[in-house]
């Protein structure tokens, strides 16, 4: 009975630590933790306070890196309809915003069947990434904008080509591979912008 309350007490003071929106914490990291924690590698057959998660752990680290991605291309979306001055630059953003949320709640959807913890925020990476662009002045905004979606893209590529061959869950699997195309024309549609904005 003591092990079930110091489960919980552990895992309620990491909620409330993350949600406290401690710079030095990062949302990310916190999230792939209690994952950790839930693998079912790591539970103690006596432990029936944790529900495992219902995958391997890669497969949840997987997860909570495209769940902070998506909510990045979305933050970072918001912020390009808001401050973009080129026409073409806001219609990407509205783009990231209307594309990636879909992707995001097909993820949390699939993460909450399978007991996967997600990212409360932005990991810190993402975050300063876009509080630099909110400071940038409209006039270099849509530049580094659309260069830093292009890189953000060949490595969101990368990810997902990665997990496409590495994954154990064929639902996210599955995921991985209906999402995978519209990554690659989000890529091609910045490199379009990019090219435009010379």
């Amino acid at each position: 009975m003591k092990r079930i309350f110091l489960t919980l007490a552990i895992a309620f003071s990491i909620v409330a630590v993350q949600s406290c929106g401690n710079a030095n914490n990062d949302s990310k990291k916190t999230a792939d933790s209690i994952n950790e924690t839930k693998a079912p590698e790591n539970i103690d057959d006596n432990n029936t306070a944790t529900t495992p998660v219902a995958v391997s752990e890669d497969d949840a680290k997987f997860v909570t890196e495209a769940a902070n991605g998506g909510m990045a291309e979305v933050e970072l979306g918001k912020l390009a309809k808001e401050k973009g001055q080129h026409l073409d630059v806001k219609a990407f953003g509205e783009m990231m915003i209307r594309d990636h949320s879909k992707a995001n709640d097909e993820l949390a959807t699939l993460a909450q069947a399978k007991n996967i913890t997600l990212p409360a925020t932005l990991g810190t990476d993402e975050q300063n990434l876009k509080d630099e662009l909110s400071k940038k002045s409209p006039g270099d905004f849509d530049k580094s904008y659309i260069e830093d979606m292009v890189k953000d893209h060949e490595k969101d590529i990368k990810l997902f080509e990665d997990a496409s061959k590495n994954l154990k869950d064929t639902e996210l699997k599955a995921f991985v591979d209906k999402t995978l195309p519209t990554l690659r024309n989000h890529l091609d549609h910045a490199k379009s912008v990019k090219d435009k904005l010379k």
